[in-house]
């Protein structure tokens, strides 16, 4: 079980029309705050939200104090701003858990790193150009085996597998078609997100602790460091828990922009690639126990954090975990996702900063809205700090 932090908890809400403050109850809630104690934060988190979605919340802190800024709605036509212990979909951060989970059975002797693929599926990774003797359980984790991108989307034509009578998806089926975009490289020869490689150590998991990858996730994760507000839904589990964030995404009618509701779809569409939910606060207790040494031994988390560069100035991506070089001096470590409806961000340092962002509408990964996201998570855990030497 995950300690509990001592931590006093202050949190900044700012609406849709006006700015309201509020604080919330904790072991120093007598003094009020105001939105001045985290300006730079504020400033950069309505420049995000101008080109993201109708709300957007970050939730940051050190090992003492932690603090909410939101801006903006969680729901369309109404002033409820995101608040930091409501649901939402944390897309691709599900990776760091399908991640560690593997380097779990790494440090259990039933895996290893530079195995290759073809050791533990037999003809799963194979054809189209792709050789599963070559491709190694290190390069999936890593986004080096060469694989396709590949992004199934709930109502793209042509972009997700084929679903089951009851509207469910199998990991399987979903590597058949990641594995029909022909590879991009050879193994280990160039750093290429993809999906694909996820849903294949989704396989790996269910294959080597014959349990499903949504079970194995839970009972290994999620219930050991008592992260009450997180959960893997199982294949037909469709609905958020409430409280939830909603999430939008954004449409063009006469030359008019307005938001309206995301695409539901299936959590098994994304499985062990994007299919967890949480909250803004559990994010950053999983990080902050990850990189703690409280999931995989310190022999594991070493290995998560040998990175491999990602084509910029800032990031480079381990197993499952990318690594951040701060403004401010030192990195921070964490993963970013993006579904329909919803686009998260968690980054932790060594000595107990954290932040985590949600915003409520499937974000545009361009170069200027990705900068306006990375200047963000910057400045929330840098704000306040020394200037680097």
């Amino acid at each position: 079980m995950a300690e509990k932090r001592s931590k006093t908890k202050l949190s900044i809400i700012i609406g849709t029309v006006c700015a309201t403050m509020l604080t919330l109850s904790g072991p120093a809630a007598s003094a009020q705050t105001t939105e001045q104690d985290h300006p730079a934060t504020l400033a950069a988190l309505k420049a995000f939200q101008r080109s993201a979605g109708p709300g957007a919340a970050v939730h940051a802190g050190d090992g003492n104090d932690t603090w909410t800024l939101s801006v903006g709605t969680g729901t369309v036509n109404a002033n409820r701003p995101i608040q930091s212990d409501e649901h939402f979909r944390i897309a691709s951060q599900t990776k760091t858990f399908t991640a560690a989970v593997v380097l779990q059975l790494v440090d259990e002797g039933e895996v290893a790193l530079d195995d290759p693929i073809e050791d533990y599926l037999p003809g799963v990774v194979t054809g189209d150009g792709y050789d599963g003797t070559r491709i190694t359980v290190r390069h999936l984790l890593q986004h080096t085996g060469g694989l396709a991108p590949y992004a199934p989307h709930p109502h793209w034509l042509g972009q997700k597998p084929p679903a089951n009578p009851d509207g469910t998806y199998d990991l399987a089926a979903s590597v058949r078609k990641g594995l029909s975009y022909a590879p991009v490289s050879a193994p280990g020869a160039g750093w290429t997100y993809s999906n694909t490689g996820y849903f294949i150590l989704g396989m790996l998991i269910e294959e080597v602790t014959g349990m499903a990858v949504h079970e194995a996730i839970t009972g290994r994760i999620i219930e050991p460091l008592g992260l009450n507000r997180t959960a893997f839904p199982a294949p037909g589990d469709r609905a958020l828990p409430t409280p939830a964030v909603n999430g939008y995404e954004g449409i063009r009618v006469g030359g008019f922009f307005a938001w309206r509701s995301a695409p539901t779809y299936d959590p098994s569409l994304y499985s062990s690639v994007g299919a967890m939910t949480s909250t803004l606060e559990d994010m950053t207790e999983f990080y902050r126990a990850l990189t703690d040494g409280k999931v995989v031994s310190p022999a594991g988390l070493a290995e998560m954090q040998k990175i491999r560069d990602m084509g910029d100035s800032v990031r480079g991506y381990g197993l499952g975990l990318m690594r951040h070089e701060l403004s401010c001096g030192g990195e921070a470590w964490g993963h970013g996702g993006d579904v329909p409806g919803y686009s998260t961000y968690t980054l932790v340092t060594e000595d107990g900063r954290h932040a985590a962002l949600v915003t409520n509408a499937g974000f545009v990964v361009i170069s200027s809205n990705m900068q306006l996201r990375l200047d963000l998570m910057d400045t929330a855990l840098c704000e306040g700090q020394p200037p680097r030497s």
